[in-house]
Protein backbone atom coordinates (compact mmCIF):
# COMPACT_ATOMS: atom_id res chain seq x y z
CA UNK A 1 0.00 0.00 0.00
CA UNK A 2 2.51 4.23 -0.67
CA UNK A 3 2.65 6.88 1.38
CA UNK A 4 0.27 5.43 3.92
CA UNK A 5 -1.96 5.40 1.71
CA UNK A 6 -2.80 1.54 1.52
CA UNK A 7 -1.04 0.26 5.25
CA UNK A 8 -1.96 -3.46 4.36
CA UNK A 9 -3.97 -3.65 1.21
CA UNK A 10 -1.93 -6.42 -0.37
CA UNK A 11 -4.31 -9.58 -2.18
CA UNK A 12 -7.51 -10.43 -0.26
CA UNK A 13 -6.54 -13.51 -0.20
CA UNK A 14 -4.53 -13.13 2.30
CA UNK A 15 -0.48 -13.22 0.81
CA UNK A 16 1.70 -10.99 0.19
CA UNK A 17 5.51 -10.74 -1.23
CA UNK A 18 7.75 -11.52 1.41
CA UNK A 19 10.37 -12.95 -0.43
CA UNK A 20 10.95 -14.82 -3.55
CA UNK A 21 10.11 -17.28 -4.39
CA UNK A 22 8.34 -17.50 -0.94
CA UNK A 23 4.84 -15.15 -0.93
CA UNK A 24 3.12 -15.00 2.50
CA UNK A 25 0.83 -13.65 4.80
CA UNK A 26 2.33 -11.19 6.99
CA UNK A 27 -0.07 -9.42 8.74
CA UNK A 28 2.62 -6.29 8.08
CA UNK A 29 1.63 -6.74 4.90
CA UNK A 30 -2.09 -8.37 4.81
CA UNK A 31 -4.58 -8.33 7.06
CA UNK A 32 -7.76 -11.41 7.84
CA UNK A 33 -10.53 -9.24 8.63
CA UNK A 34 -13.28 -8.39 12.88
CA UNK A 35 -14.48 -6.03 15.87
CA UNK A 36 -15.72 -5.18 19.16
CA UNK A 37 -18.76 -3.57 21.21
CA UNK A 38 -19.34 -1.67 24.77
CA UNK A 39 -18.30 1.05 26.37
CA UNK A 40 -18.37 4.91 26.39
CA UNK A 41 -21.14 7.01 26.64
CA UNK A 42 -21.97 10.23 25.62
CA UNK A 43 -21.22 11.70 28.84
CA UNK A 44 -17.76 10.71 28.19
CA UNK A 45 -17.82 12.06 24.72
CA UNK A 46 -18.65 15.74 25.66
CA UNK A 47 -18.01 16.48 29.01
CA UNK A 48 -19.22 14.67 32.49
CA UNK A 49 -17.66 12.00 34.72
CA UNK A 50 -15.66 8.87 32.47
CA UNK A 51 -17.22 6.00 32.19
CA UNK A 52 -15.54 2.92 34.02
CA UNK A 53 -13.04 0.96 31.19
CA UNK A 54 -14.11 -1.61 29.34
CA UNK A 55 -13.44 -4.91 30.34
CA UNK A 56 -10.62 -6.88 28.22
CA UNK A 57 -11.63 -10.46 27.00
CA UNK A 58 -9.31 -12.78 26.53
CA UNK A 59 -11.35 -14.90 24.33
CA UNK A 60 -10.36 -12.00 21.99
CA UNK A 61 -6.83 -11.25 22.02
CA UNK A 62 -4.22 -13.59 23.26
CA UNK A 63 -2.96 -11.43 26.00
CA UNK A 64 0.58 -11.95 24.78
CA UNK A 65 3.03 -9.70 23.92
CA UNK A 66 3.44 -8.74 20.01
CA UNK A 67 6.50 -10.36 18.51
CA UNK A 68 7.27 -7.09 16.73
CA UNK A 69 8.98 -6.03 20.07
CA UNK A 70 7.40 -2.75 20.18
CA UNK A 71 6.85 -0.71 23.19
CA UNK A 72 3.75 0.04 22.70
CA UNK A 73 2.85 -3.83 22.01
CA UNK A 74 3.88 -5.14 25.02
CA UNK A 75 1.07 -7.05 26.99
CA UNK A 76 0.69 -4.34 29.80
CA UNK A 77 0.89 -1.21 27.34
CA UNK A 78 -2.19 -3.23 25.14
CA UNK A 79 -4.14 -3.45 28.21
CA UNK A 80 -3.46 0.07 29.55
CA UNK A 81 -4.21 1.23 25.81
CA UNK A 82 -7.55 -0.60 25.98
CA UNK A 83 -8.14 0.43 29.86
CA UNK A 84 -8.03 4.44 28.18
CA UNK A 85 -10.08 3.34 24.54
CA UNK A 86 -12.83 5.73 25.88
CA UNK A 87 -10.97 8.50 26.88
CA UNK A 88 -8.55 8.05 23.44
CA UNK A 89 -11.97 7.86 21.24
CA UNK A 90 -13.27 10.89 23.14
CA UNK A 91 -10.13 12.27 22.39
CA UNK A 92 -10.18 12.52 19.08
CA UNK A 93 -13.98 14.73 18.72
CA UNK A 94 -12.05 17.98 17.89
CA UNK A 95 -10.14 16.80 15.14
CA UNK A 96 -13.50 15.15 13.88
CA UNK A 97 -15.42 18.52 14.03
CA UNK A 98 -12.73 20.53 12.18
CA UNK A 99 -13.66 17.88 8.74
CA UNK A 100 -17.16 18.49 9.24
CA UNK A 101 -18.34 15.40 11.24
CA UNK A 102 -21.68 16.35 13.03
CA UNK A 103 -21.35 15.75 17.16
CA UNK A 104 -24.62 13.34 16.37
CA UNK A 105 -22.11 11.27 13.92
CA UNK A 106 -19.64 10.80 16.45
CA UNK A 107 -21.85 10.14 19.21
CA UNK A 108 -24.14 7.89 16.73
CA UNK A 109 -20.77 5.69 15.97
CA UNK A 110 -18.67 6.00 18.72
CA UNK A 111 -20.65 5.77 21.80
CA UNK A 112 -20.20 1.99 21.83
CA UNK A 113 -17.36 1.18 20.28
CA UNK A 114 -15.07 -1.29 22.33
CA UNK A 115 -11.47 -2.45 21.06
CA UNK A 116 -10.97 -5.17 19.19
CA UNK A 117 -7.57 -6.57 20.46
CA UNK A 118 -7.65 -9.56 18.68
CA UNK A 119 -6.11 -7.46 16.33
CA UNK A 120 -3.08 -6.78 18.62
CA UNK A 121 -2.41 -10.55 17.52
CA UNK A 122 -3.15 -10.38 13.96
CA UNK A 123 -1.18 -6.93 13.76
CA UNK A 124 2.08 -9.07 15.11
CA UNK A 125 1.92 -12.14 13.39
CA UNK A 126 4.63 -13.35 11.90
CA UNK A 127 3.53 -16.63 10.30
CA UNK A 128 5.66 -19.06 8.03
CA UNK A 129 6.49 -18.08 4.58
CA UNK A 130 5.21 -21.59 2.49
CA UNK A 131 3.72 -20.25 -0.76
CA UNK A 132 5.90 -20.44 -4.21
CA UNK A 133 5.56 -17.56 -6.53
CA UNK A 134 4.05 -20.47 -8.99
CA UNK A 135 1.91 -21.57 -6.49
CA UNK A 136 0.74 -18.29 -5.45
CA UNK A 137 -0.47 -17.33 -9.64
CA UNK A 138 -1.96 -20.70 -10.06
CA UNK A 139 -4.39 -19.64 -7.20
CA UNK A 140 -4.62 -16.47 -7.91
CA UNK A 141 -5.21 -16.48 -12.35
CA UNK A 142 -7.25 -19.76 -11.82
CA UNK A 143 -9.43 -21.16 -14.72
CA UNK A 144 -12.22 -20.71 -12.14
CA UNK A 145 -11.12 -16.63 -11.28
CA UNK A 146 -10.90 -15.82 -15.66
CA UNK A 147 -13.94 -17.35 -16.15
CA UNK A 148 -16.02 -15.31 -13.67
CA UNK A 149 -14.06 -12.11 -14.83
CA UNK A 150 -15.01 -12.25 -17.85
CA UNK A 151 -18.61 -12.50 -16.95
CA UNK A 152 -18.41 -9.87 -14.78
CA UNK A 153 -17.20 -8.07 -18.03
CA UNK A 154 -19.58 -8.78 -20.08
CA UNK A 155 -22.35 -8.36 -17.72
CA UNK A 156 -20.99 -4.52 -16.94
CA UNK A 157 -20.02 -4.00 -19.88
CA UNK A 158 -21.57 -0.49 -20.54
CA UNK A 159 -19.86 0.40 -17.09
CA UNK A 160 -16.63 -0.44 -18.30
CA UNK A 161 -16.62 0.97 -21.60
CA UNK A 162 -17.79 4.53 -19.91
CA UNK A 163 -15.01 4.17 -17.12
CA UNK A 164 -12.64 3.33 -19.37
CA UNK A 165 -13.41 6.55 -21.76
CA UNK A 166 -13.60 8.58 -18.74
CA UNK A 167 -9.98 7.40 -16.93
CA UNK A 168 -7.74 6.10 -20.10
CA UNK A 169 -6.87 2.62 -17.58
CA UNK A 170 -7.72 -0.83 -18.89
CA UNK A 171 -10.63 -2.30 -17.84
CA UNK A 172 -9.16 -5.98 -18.40
CA UNK A 173 -6.53 -4.37 -14.86
CA UNK A 174 -9.58 -2.94 -13.22
CA UNK A 175 -11.63 -6.14 -13.08
CA UNK A 176 -7.59 -7.85 -12.17
CA UNK A 177 -8.18 -6.01 -9.13
CA UNK A 178 -11.57 -6.93 -8.76
CA UNK A 179 -10.74 -10.54 -9.24
CA UNK A 180 -7.49 -10.94 -7.22
CA UNK A 181 -8.82 -8.42 -3.93
CA UNK A 182 -12.18 -9.90 -3.14
CA UNK A 183 -12.51 -12.89 -5.61
CA UNK A 184 -15.27 -10.48 -6.97
CA UNK A 185 -16.49 -9.25 -4.07
CA UNK A 186 -17.44 -12.59 -2.58
CA UNK A 187 -14.57 -11.89 -0.01
CA UNK A 188 -14.79 -8.83 1.32
CA UNK A 189 -14.43 -8.87 4.95
CA UNK A 190 -16.76 -9.35 7.58
CA UNK A 191 -14.87 -6.87 10.71
CA UNK A 192 -16.48 -3.55 11.06
CA UNK A 193 -14.41 -1.00 9.28
CA UNK A 194 -14.50 1.99 11.86
CA UNK A 195 -14.43 -0.24 14.62
CA UNK A 196 -11.04 -1.57 13.67
CA UNK A 197 -9.29 1.88 12.92
CA UNK A 198 -10.32 3.03 16.39
CA UNK A 199 -8.96 0.21 18.00
CA UNK A 200 -5.82 0.51 15.73
CA UNK A 201 -5.76 4.56 16.84
CA UNK A 202 -5.79 3.79 19.75
CA UNK A 203 -3.89 0.99 20.91
CA UNK A 204 -0.54 -0.41 19.27
CA UNK A 205 2.36 0.56 17.58
CA UNK A 206 0.97 2.51 14.29
CA UNK A 207 -2.08 5.02 16.23
CA UNK A 208 -0.62 7.97 14.23
CA UNK A 209 -1.31 6.67 11.23
CA UNK A 210 -4.70 5.01 12.16
CA UNK A 211 -5.76 8.24 13.77
CA UNK A 212 -6.04 9.46 10.29
CA UNK A 213 -8.27 6.13 8.77
CA UNK A 214 -10.76 6.50 12.16
CA UNK A 215 -10.96 10.07 11.15
CA UNK A 216 -11.70 9.23 7.20
CA UNK A 217 -13.91 6.56 8.55
CA UNK A 218 -15.95 8.99 10.42
CA UNK A 219 -16.16 11.45 7.53
CA UNK A 220 -17.26 8.87 5.31
CA UNK A 221 -20.22 7.68 7.71
CA UNK A 222 -21.45 11.20 8.04
CA UNK A 223 -21.55 11.66 4.23
CA UNK A 224 -23.77 8.74 4.55
CA UNK A 225 -21.12 7.42 0.94
CA UNK A 226 -21.19 3.35 2.51
CA UNK A 227 -24.31 2.57 4.26
CA UNK A 228 -22.84 1.56 8.05
CA UNK A 229 -23.87 -1.69 7.73
CA UNK A 230 -22.04 -2.39 4.74
CA UNK A 231 -18.67 -0.68 5.84
CA UNK A 232 -17.00 -4.09 6.56
CA UNK A 233 -13.37 -4.98 5.69
CA UNK A 234 -10.20 -6.26 7.04
CA UNK A 235 -8.79 -5.85 10.25
CA UNK A 236 -6.75 -3.01 8.96
CA UNK A 237 -9.80 -1.30 7.66
CA UNK A 238 -9.25 -1.79 3.80
CA UNK A 239 -13.23 -2.48 2.66
CA UNK A 240 -15.15 -2.84 -0.48
CA UNK A 241 -14.24 -5.30 -3.35
CA UNK A 242 -10.76 -3.81 -4.22
CA UNK A 243 -10.04 -3.03 -0.58
CA UNK A 244 -9.63 0.96 0.05
CA UNK A 245 -8.12 2.70 3.11
CA UNK A 246 -10.68 5.11 4.41
CA UNK A 247 -7.81 7.53 3.37
CA UNK A 248 -7.63 6.23 0.07
CA UNK A 249 -11.07 6.32 -0.68
CA UNK A 250 -11.08 10.32 0.44
CA UNK A 251 -8.60 10.77 -2.38
CA UNK A 252 -10.02 8.41 -5.23
CA UNK A 253 -13.28 7.77 -4.52
CA UNK A 254 -16.02 9.21 -7.71
CA UNK A 255 -19.55 9.13 -7.85
CA UNK A 256 -19.82 7.86 -11.11
CA UNK A 257 -23.45 6.43 -11.01
CA UNK A 258 -24.60 10.10 -10.08
CA UNK A 259 -27.04 9.09 -7.09
CA UNK A 260 -24.71 11.61 -4.76
CA UNK A 261 -22.88 9.20 -2.91
CA UNK A 262 -19.59 7.57 -3.36
CA UNK A 263 -20.41 4.12 -2.56
CA UNK A 264 -17.04 1.61 -3.83
CA UNK A 265 -19.30 -1.18 -1.64
CA UNK A 266 -22.50 -1.40 -3.30
CA UNK A 267 -22.50 0.67 -6.58
CA UNK A 268 -20.45 -1.10 -9.72
CA UNK A 269 -20.37 1.98 -11.66
CA UNK A 270 -18.70 3.58 -8.17
CA UNK A 271 -16.60 0.87 -7.43
CA UNK A 272 -15.22 0.50 -10.91
CA UNK A 273 -14.77 4.17 -11.37
CA UNK A 274 -12.96 4.53 -7.91
CA UNK A 275 -9.97 2.18 -8.86
CA UNK A 276 -9.65 3.18 -12.59
CA UNK A 277 -9.49 7.01 -11.05
CA UNK A 278 -7.04 5.61 -8.51
CA UNK A 279 -4.47 4.04 -10.69
CA UNK A 280 -5.16 7.24 -13.40
CA UNK A 281 -3.94 9.47 -10.36
CA UNK A 282 -0.81 7.30 -9.30
CA UNK A 283 0.50 7.84 -13.17
CA UNK A 284 -0.72 5.07 -15.91
CA UNK A 285 -0.77 5.33 -19.30
CA UNK A 286 -3.13 4.76 -21.44
CA UNK A 287 -2.65 2.30 -24.44
CA UNK A 288 0.33 0.90 -22.64
CA UNK A 289 0.39 -3.03 -21.65
CA UNK A 290 1.95 -3.65 -17.83
CA UNK A 291 4.85 -5.46 -19.12
CA UNK A 292 6.03 -8.44 -21.50
CA UNK A 293 6.91 -12.04 -20.91
CA UNK A 294 10.42 -12.45 -22.45
CA UNK A 295 13.55 -14.52 -23.29
CA UNK A 296 16.63 -14.30 -21.70
CA UNK A 297 19.58 -15.46 -24.07
CA UNK A 298 22.12 -17.80 -22.77
CA UNK A 299 25.06 -15.75 -21.39
CA UNK A 300 23.05 -12.74 -20.36
CA UNK A 301 24.21 -10.60 -17.74
CA UNK A 302 22.09 -11.21 -15.10
CA UNK A 303 23.55 -7.97 -13.24
CA UNK A 304 21.03 -6.27 -15.28
CA UNK A 305 17.77 -7.54 -13.73
CA UNK A 306 17.34 -4.57 -11.27
CA UNK A 307 14.65 -2.20 -10.95
CA UNK A 308 16.67 0.55 -10.61
CA UNK A 309 18.30 -0.21 -14.24
CA UNK A 310 15.46 0.56 -16.80
CA UNK A 311 16.72 0.70 -20.28
CA UNK A 312 14.34 1.35 -23.55
CA UNK A 313 12.46 -2.08 -24.51
CA UNK A 314 14.84 -1.40 -28.34
CA UNK A 315 18.13 -1.44 -25.59
CA UNK A 316 16.69 -4.74 -24.44
CA UNK A 317 16.22 -6.04 -28.02
CA UNK A 318 19.72 -5.32 -28.60
CA UNK A 319 20.62 -7.04 -25.82
CA UNK A 320 19.45 -10.25 -26.57
CA UNK A 321 16.10 -10.02 -25.07
CA UNK A 322 12.34 -11.47 -27.29
CA UNK A 323 9.40 -11.69 -26.39
CA UNK A 324 8.64 -15.24 -25.43
CA UNK A 325 5.42 -15.25 -27.48
CA UNK A 326 7.26 -14.83 -30.73
CA UNK A 327 5.98 -11.47 -31.57
CA UNK A 328 6.97 -7.92 -31.99
CA UNK A 329 7.41 -5.28 -28.94
CA UNK A 330 4.64 -2.73 -30.04
CA UNK A 331 6.65 0.61 -28.42
CA UNK A 332 10.16 -0.48 -28.62
CA UNK A 333 10.87 2.74 -27.18
CA UNK A 334 9.42 2.64 -24.09
CA UNK A 335 11.52 2.29 -20.63
CA UNK A 336 11.40 -1.02 -18.65
CA UNK A 337 13.21 -3.09 -16.18
CA UNK A 338 14.05 -7.03 -16.20
CA UNK A 339 12.31 -8.90 -13.14
CA UNK A 340 13.59 -12.66 -13.03
CA UNK A 341 11.48 -13.62 -9.42
CA UNK A 342 13.17 -17.54 -10.15
CA UNK A 343 16.07 -16.40 -11.33
CA UNK A 344 17.88 -18.07 -14.73
CA UNK A 345 15.69 -20.97 -14.41
CA UNK A 346 12.15 -19.47 -14.58
CA UNK A 347 10.61 -16.61 -16.95
CA UNK A 348 11.69 -13.44 -17.06
CA UNK A 349 9.44 -10.04 -17.42
CA UNK A 350 10.34 -6.44 -18.86
CA UNK A 351 8.08 -4.67 -16.98
CA UNK A 352 6.93 -1.17 -17.69
CA UNK A 353 5.76 2.10 -16.31
CA UNK A 354 2.00 0.75 -15.48
CA UNK A 355 3.29 -2.23 -13.55
CA UNK A 356 4.86 0.55 -11.07
CA UNK A 357 1.53 1.84 -11.24
CA UNK A 358 0.07 -1.21 -10.30
CA UNK A 359 2.71 -1.84 -7.71
CA UNK A 360 1.55 1.46 -5.79
CA UNK A 361 -1.84 -0.10 -5.54
CA UNK A 362 -0.01 -2.55 -3.68
CA UNK A 363 3.90 -2.78 -3.43
CA UNK A 364 4.59 -6.42 -3.90
CA UNK A 365 5.91 -7.86 -7.08
CA UNK A 366 4.08 -10.99 -6.69
CA UNK A 367 1.00 -8.75 -6.61
CA UNK A 368 1.29 -6.76 -8.91
CA UNK A 369 2.51 -9.91 -11.64
CA UNK A 370 -0.47 -11.56 -10.90
CA UNK A 371 -2.65 -8.36 -11.57
CA UNK A 372 -0.96 -8.51 -14.94
CA UNK A 373 -1.53 -12.06 -15.80
CA UNK A 374 -5.45 -11.86 -15.28
CA UNK A 375 -5.65 -8.95 -16.98
CA UNK A 376 -4.11 -10.44 -20.01
CA UNK A 377 -6.06 -13.73 -19.53
CA UNK A 378 -9.20 -11.98 -19.07
CA UNK A 379 -8.55 -10.01 -21.95
CA UNK A 380 -7.77 -13.54 -23.99
CA UNK A 381 -4.24 -14.24 -24.24
CA UNK A 382 -2.82 -17.00 -23.13
CA UNK A 383 -0.73 -18.61 -20.06
CA UNK A 384 3.07 -17.84 -19.43
CA UNK A 385 5.08 -19.07 -22.38
CA UNK A 386 8.05 -20.53 -19.99
CA UNK A 387 7.74 -23.00 -17.10
CA UNK A 388 8.62 -22.34 -13.54
CA UNK A 389 11.22 -24.25 -11.44
CA UNK A 390 8.68 -26.21 -9.59
CA UNK A 391 11.34 -29.09 -8.19
CA UNK A 392 13.09 -25.81 -5.99
CA UNK A 393 11.69 -26.23 -2.21
CA UNK A 394 10.66 -22.63 -0.62
CA UNK A 395 12.58 -21.73 2.30
CA UNK A 396 11.50 -21.37 5.80
CA UNK A 397 12.03 -18.70 7.39
CA UNK A 398 14.58 -19.58 9.65
CA UNK A 399 17.05 -20.80 6.25
CA UNK A 400 16.03 -17.39 4.53
CA UNK A 401 17.44 -16.14 8.42
CA UNK A 402 20.29 -18.36 8.05
CA UNK A 403 21.24 -17.32 4.30
CA UNK A 404 21.42 -13.42 5.40
CA UNK A 405 23.59 -14.83 8.37
CA UNK A 406 26.17 -16.49 5.93
CA UNK A 407 25.88 -13.29 3.38
CA UNK A 408 27.03 -10.91 6.03
CA UNK A 409 29.19 -13.44 7.29
CA UNK A 410 30.73 -13.66 3.98
CA UNK A 411 31.37 -9.49 4.03
CA UNK A 412 28.31 -9.09 1.59
CA UNK A 413 25.83 -5.77 3.36
CA UNK A 414 22.48 -6.85 3.07
CA UNK A 415 21.62 -3.38 4.21
CA UNK A 416 20.25 -3.99 7.53
CA UNK A 417 20.29 -6.84 10.02
CA UNK A 418 18.69 -10.46 8.80
CA UNK A 419 15.22 -10.40 9.65
CA UNK A 420 14.63 -13.69 7.20
CA UNK A 421 12.66 -11.77 4.50
CA UNK A 422 14.73 -11.50 1.16
CA UNK A 423 14.69 -8.09 -0.44
CA UNK A 424 16.23 -6.21 -3.12
CA UNK A 425 19.34 -5.49 -0.85
CA UNK A 426 19.69 -8.86 -0.15
CA UNK A 427 18.71 -10.03 -3.44
CA UNK A 428 21.79 -7.50 -4.53
CA UNK A 429 24.18 -9.03 -2.15
CA UNK A 430 23.54 -12.64 -2.92
CA UNK A 431 24.27 -11.62 -6.91
CA UNK A 432 27.54 -10.11 -5.51
CA UNK A 433 28.06 -13.70 -3.89
CA UNK A 434 27.30 -15.97 -6.82
CA UNK A 435 29.53 -13.46 -8.83
CA UNK A 436 32.52 -14.23 -6.62
CA UNK A 437 32.18 -17.83 -6.23
CA UNK A 438 31.53 -18.27 -10.24
CA UNK A 439 27.77 -18.62 -10.53
CA UNK A 440 25.33 -17.00 -12.26
CA UNK A 441 24.44 -13.80 -10.61
CA UNK A 442 20.50 -13.88 -10.65
CA UNK A 443 19.69 -13.46 -7.12
CA UNK A 444 17.43 -16.71 -6.60
CA UNK A 445 17.83 -17.86 -3.37
CA UNK A 446 17.60 -22.21 -3.71
CA UNK A 447 18.44 -24.32 -1.03
CA UNK A 448 20.94 -25.61 -3.15
CA UNK A 449 22.74 -22.41 -2.52
CA UNK A 450 22.04 -22.38 1.01
CA UNK A 451 23.45 -25.67 1.17
CA UNK A 452 26.60 -24.45 -1.06
CA UNK A 453 27.17 -21.29 1.70
CA UNK A 454 27.38 -23.66 4.62
CA UNK A 455 29.73 -26.06 3.34
CA UNK A 456 32.01 -22.78 3.00
CA UNK A 457 31.30 -20.96 0.10
CA UNK A 458 33.73 -18.43 -0.91
CA UNK A 459 36.60 -16.76 1.42
CA UNK A 460 35.21 -13.99 3.51
CA UNK A 461 35.08 -10.58 1.43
Amino acid sequence: MTGGKRYLRVAAVGLALAALPAVSASAQDRDDRGLFTGGIGPFRLFGGPPAPPAPVSKDDWSGESGSSGHPMMQADAIRAAAANFGNCVAGYWPDAARRGVTRGTFETYTSALTPDLKIMDLMDAQPEFTKALWDYLDMLVSDARIKRGREILAANRATFDAVEKAYGVDRHVVAAIWGIESNYSTAIGERAVLRSVATLACVGRRQGYFKEEFLATLEILNRGDVAPAHLKGSWAGAFGPTQFMPTAFKRYAVDFDGDGRRDVVDSIPDLVASTANNLKVDGWKQGETWGYEVVVPQGFDYLLADSARPMTVREWEHRGLRRANGKAFPRPGDKAYLFVPAGARGPAFLMLNNFRVIMKYNPAEAYALAIGHLADRLRGDPPMVQAWPRDERVLTSAERYEFQQLLVGQGFDIGGEPNGRINARTRAALKRYQLAAGLTPDGFATAGLLERMRAGGIARR
